[in-house]
């Protein structure tokens, strides 16, 4: 039979042992998600230009979407290193170009064209964007990102940047 004092002993050391094993998993656990949260500050995702056809591809008043690759793909990415954009030549001007990033400002659904009624619509949430992607209906608590373009050499070239979270 065991004293007292040799029982509160093991106790305690079994305290002890349980909170430390605790505190290393947390710290495993937390190392990834402290990694993650820094990473934009000690590597921000790069801003390049990348072409999406040649301007005068693109007519007047429509709306096109392109792909292009992404500037900052995961070795392992495959296909999904290409990414979206919506494209649309507002005039006749060879340089009056719109193009709209293809994710919601809700949540981040693709949104899609429809060019029967001149919108955006996400089919997750229900919301709506005019043809200049400005919120028109729906939860979305802004406008459609757009991209700053630019025409080198006739092909229409936007500047790539990481998704805005806000």
């Amino acid at each position: 039979m065991s004293s007292p004092a040799e029982t509160l002993n093991r106790r305690r050391f079994l305290t002890r042992l349980t909170i430390g094993l605790s505190v290393v998993a947390a710290a495993l656990a937390g190392i990834p998600v402290v990694a993650y949260i820094l990473s934009p500050l000690i590597k921000p995702a790069p801003e390049v230009w990348r072409g999406v056809g040649m301007a005068t591809n693109f007519h007047a008043g429509e709306t096109v979407l392109v792909s292009y690759d992404d500037p900052s793909p995961l070795a392992w990415a495959g296909l999904t290193a290409r990414t979206a954009a919506w494209v649309r030549r507002n005039g006749q001007s060879a340089t009056d170009f719109s193009v709209f990033v293809i994710n919601c400002t809700h949540l981040g659904c693709p949104v899609n064209w429809v060019a029967g009624g001149h919108i955006f619509l996400c089919p997750c949430h229900g919301g709506v964007f005019n043809q200049d992607g400005s919120v028109a209906a729906g939860p979305p608590p802004r406008s459609l990102f757009q991209y700053e373009t630019r025409i080198v050499n006739g092909e229409l070239q936007i500047r790539t940047l990481p998704l805005p979270v806000a």
